[in-house]
This record gives C-alpha cells, structure tokens and sequence, in this order.
C-alpha cells in the first residue's frame, strides 16, 4: 500500500509530506487548492509522463517521493532484477525529479530506470481512476481481463493452458514456415553439400596423406641426385669403385679404421689405457660397416618410376584442389564432410519435418478449440454473475434504472485469448439501448460504474480478481449528491475493507466514510517582491474534521447548523461502516 509521499516544487504545492494510512483516505479541499497537483504527483509515482510546466515557477525541478510497502513478490522480483534494494522493513522507495528545463529522472529502489519501467511496475501497486482515465472500461481487452479476473482460478486454470498451447501452436507454425519458404534455398544447399561430398568421397583423402605424397614426389623428382650421393658416401665409406666415383686414389673410411685398430691392438699389451681406445675404434668401424650395408640397401631402392611420380603429382593435385575448396587441410576437408553430412541429412528430412509439424499444428488447433469452448462457457457463467453483482451496485449509487451487462460473443477465429469478444454494455435507464461504454455514459456515470465494477470485483463471492492494493478515485462522485452520494461513501467504505482507497472528493457524504481525511489548503504569501500562492497537505480530526465536513455542506465552517449536518453524516458513515 502507499505508506507516504512526498511533493516538493510542484505545482502551488511547495513542499509537503502526508502518511497514508489503510483503508479509505479522503482528499478534499477548496476549488484551485492543489488537489489536482496532489494527483499529479501520485499519477508520477506511478509512471506517468513528466511535464516540464508543472514544476513550480521559480524552481529549477519538482520532487515527488513515494513510499510503498506490503509488496508483491512480482513487484520484489523486479526490484532485484534492476539492482535495486528494499528498505530493512521491506518497503520500496519511488522518486521522479521533473526538472525546468532539461532530463528528467525516475528512481527505483535506490536505482535509475527507465519511465516504461516504473510504469509497468506500478500496475501491480496503485490504480488511478477518474473520468479522464477510463481505459480500463473503454478497452475491449480491459473489459476481457477483468471478466476473466472475476471468473477465478478454474477459468485461468483453463486460460494458462491454452495460452501455453497457443504460444506453442505459434512457434510450430513459424518453423513450419521457415522450412516451407526457404525450402528452395534450402534445397540449393543441398545440393551444394551432395556435390561437395560425392567429391571427397570420390577422391577418400586419408589424413596426413597429402604430407606422405610431397615426400615422395620430391624423393622420385631426385632419384639420380640420390643415387650420386650414395653411391659417393658408400665409396667413401666401403671403398668399392672409389676411383670411377673421384677419380683419386684415396682408402676408404672402413679400410684406414681397420688399419688403425690393428695398429693400437698390436701395442695395447704394452699399456692398459690403450685396451680402451682399441675397443672403441672397433665399435666405430662397426658401425661404419653397417651404415655402409644400409646406404646400398637404400641405394638398391632407386630406380626412377616415371609411371608412380606420375600417379602421386596427379594425386597431390586431386587432394590440393580438395583443400582450396573445402578447408586449409585434409584434416578441415574432413571435418567439412563430416559436418555437411549431418547437415545434408537434415535438409533432407525438411518432408518429414513438415508433415511433422503440420500434423503437430493440427493436433494443437483441435487442443485450443477444445480449450476455447470451455472458456466460453466459463465466461458466459461468469459474465452472468459480474452482471448481476454490478447493476445491483449501481442500484445503490443513483441509477437504479440502468442495467449493466456483459456479453460474450464467439468469433470464428481464435485469439490469443480464446474465441470471445467480451463487450460490457450499460443501459442507463429503463427503456434506453444497450450501449457499449464509453458511448452510451457520461463522465459522472462512466465513474460510478467504474466504482461498481470494482467492488463487484473484489467482493462478490464467486470473483476470483484480486486487484491492486491501492486504488484511486478520482471525480468518482461527480454529477451526484444526497443518497447516492451517501451510497458512494458507503461503496468506498466496503472496497476499503479488502484494498487501500484513497478518493479525491468535494462531497460530504463521501468524505465522512474515510478511517483518514486530508484537507489541502491554499495559502497566499507576500513577497517583498511579489505575493506567491502554496498549497499544503494536512490530516484532520476531531472537531477540525467536523468543520471541514461542514464547509464542504454549506461552504461555511462555522454554521451551527452545517456543524450539526457533519455530526449526523459521520454518525451515520460509522453505523454504516
């Protein structure tokens, strides 16, 4: 509920501060007081778009603070989502700072967000109604909300699984869609993916294949050159043909380590140390033996293969042309094939996938005409109650002749809530056509079967609404007086038992339902310059309530006889109440 607010520099209002307390509040005062400013400073709290004319002359920006508290956890949700924080006891702080000239901000809990935020946030904390508010009443999808509230947790029950099932029926439907019209795209793909596989799988590169196939075309592009050096090395080494390789006569390697064995052998006898080196040098001379048997090995191995160099270079272009093509490397071609393929596959499954979804959507359809039917029904009984419970409210507040009714017709097609067109309709007296509202009320009317509505909505006992926890009325009394303004009281009264009213009102017997009555006055200041008017809020009791009751009867706070007329209108709020 709104626990405070607080205004500065709006409007006449200089600065004020006022405690709400639960259940009904009145709000009077004298014509031009501020009481509009007062409304404008709640309609900012709740999101409502800041004017830079509002803002007091002379000052640089207007404040308005609000402090609410008994939050929703839809309401907590939010706060933590932007980063904000609760009060210690739980309360939610709201600031707008509408500036002269320049930004203006919005604040909540503690944090800077954006107007459509604090708008949709207040939705679940403060509803304003007053004649030049009446959307709710206008708009065929308020008028729908509030029916299906009122129907209660069987129907919404009903309700979320076809909204469930329609969300589901629309995601089908776009991928269905999808598939449909981009199937020659699609298509196209497809074929690109089956050419490039029947490529790849028709030349089957193994991994690191195209590695193994550059050494060995550089080893058939060498053959002769290979040969030469080998044959040099083993000469060299073995001695064998030494002269028709150099033309020099030189001993081979294996022969002067053989020489040089002998030679350390025939005189290691004489010294130890030279045992060792003999030993080692024989093992070099082995290994010159075996290096010398495997150079003519790999030698015999060389033979120039016109035929295989020609197959290889014609491989390595097949395999070159693959990774142009499909990725830097055989391994990226293979992963590339590896990848279409399964893409290939689903493409290919697009007939499948479509006879899938539409026999999916047509399963859905059946699913929400099934659901829509039991929510016409439901509505339909539902309708019948909030249009009994509403003209019997409206009998109370001066329209005894007017009927109000809702009807729920079947559209053809299906919504996104059903298949009904709910319309609320109002006769306002005997023998006049049904109209729908909004054409065939008044300001004044409009307002109390706004009102009606809205106790109907939170007290009849087959309602399932649960309301926001703070309403506002505003000019609800307008065009009325007497009894029926005695019946607006009492109405309010009863509201406030279930929900935090606070009601802007010049009439009496309005006013002495209230459990709070706040007054704003206007005061006039002379400047030494120029004089200023300010207006300011202030709670009233006792016998200072009693005189403003009596001003608002007679326009006079001191007759004796309108004092009395507020003594009688507050007993009689009490005994009502």
């Amino acid at each position: 509920m709104l626990d405070e607010i607080t205004i500065e520099n709006l409007g006449v209002i200089n600065r004020t501060r006022i405690d709400f307390s639960p259940g009904l509040t009145a709000i009077t005062g004298e014509t031009g007081a501020g009481k509009t400013m007062v409304l404008t400073g709640m309609s900012l709290l709740l999101g409502a778009k800041a004017d830079p004319a509002t803002v007091r002359v002379g000052s640089s920006h207007a404040l308005v603070e609000g402090r609410v508290t008994q939050i929703s956890q839809e309401v907590a949700d939010v706060v933590a989502e932007t980063g904000g924080y609760l009060d210690d006891d739980g309360a939610l702080i709201i600031s707008r700072t509408v500036a002269a000239v320049g930004r203006s901000r919005t604040h909540l809990a503690g944090r800077s967000v954006p107007q459509q935020v604090l708008s949709q946030t207040a939705q679940e904390l403060v509803t304003i109604h007053g004649q030049s508010d009446q959307i709710r009443l206008k708009s065929p999808a308020r008028q729908r909300a509030a029916l299906d509230e009122f129907a209660g947790e069987e129907f919404l029950a009903v309700l979320g699984r076809y909204r469930q099932a329609w969300n589901e029926r629309a995601t089908v439907r776009a991928e269905l869609e999808q598939i449909v019209t981009q199937q020659e795209e699609r298509q196209r793909e497809a074929d690109l993916l089956r050419i490039g596989l029947h490529e790849i799988e028709r030349v089957e590169p193994l991994t690191g294949e195209d590695a193994q196939l550059a050494q060995e075309a550089d080893r058939l592009n060498n053959v002769q050159v290979l040969r030469d050096a080998t044959a040099d090395a083993y000469t060299k080494l073995a001695g064998a043909d030494i002269a028709d390789v150099t033309g020099d006569d030189v001993s081979p390697a294996a022969h002067l380590l053989e020489q040089a064995s002998r030679a350390l052998h025939g005189v290691a006898p004489h010294d130890l140390a030279l045992q060792d080196l003999a030993a080692r040098l024989d093992e070099v001379r082995f290994a010159v033996d075996d290096i010398a048997a495997e150079i003519s090995g790999y030698a015999s191995t060389l033979e120039a293969d016109p035929a295989r160099l020609e197959w290889v270079e014609h491989r390595r272009s097949e395999l070159t042309h693959l990774t142009r093509t499909y990725g830097n490397t055989l391994d990226d071609v293979l992963s590339w094939a590896s990848q279409a393929g399964l893409r290939l596959m689903e493409l290919e499954d697009d007939s499948e996938r479509i006879h899938k979804y539409r026999a999916r959507v047509e399963e859905l359809d059946g699913t929400l005409s099934s659901l829509a039917q039991q929510m016409t029904q439901l509505r339909r009984a539902a309708a019948h109650h909030l249009s009994t419970a509403v003209t019997e409210e409206l009998a109370g507040l001066a329209m005894g002749g007017a009927t109000f009714t809702v009807e729920v017709a079947v559209s053809p097609e299906l919504g996104p809530y059903g298949c009904d067109d709910v319309t609320m309709l109002l006769m306002p007296h005997h023998g006049a056509p049904p109209r729908p509202l909004g054409k065939g009320a008044s300001g004044g009317e409009l307002s109390r079967v706004m009102l009606a509505l809205e106790v109907a909505l939170a007290t009849a006992s087959t309602s399932g609404a649960k309301g926001v926890p703070t309403m506002i009325f505003d000019e609800v009394d307008a065009g009325v007086g007497g009894k029926a303004a005695i019946e607006i009281g009492h109405r309010l009264s009863r509201l406030a038992q279930t929900f935090q009213v606070i009601v802007v009102t010049h009439l009496a017997q309005v006013a002495a339902f209230a459990d709070q009555h706040v007054v704003v006055t206007k005061t006039t200041e002379q400047d030494p310059d120029e004089g200023f008017t300010q207006s300011n809020l202030r709670e009233v009791t006792g016998e200072a309530r009693i005189a403003e009751l009596a001003r608002m009867l007679s326009g006079q706070d001191e007759s004796a006889a309108a004092l009395d007329h507020a003594k009688e209108l507050l007993e009689l709020a009490t005994v009502r109440s």
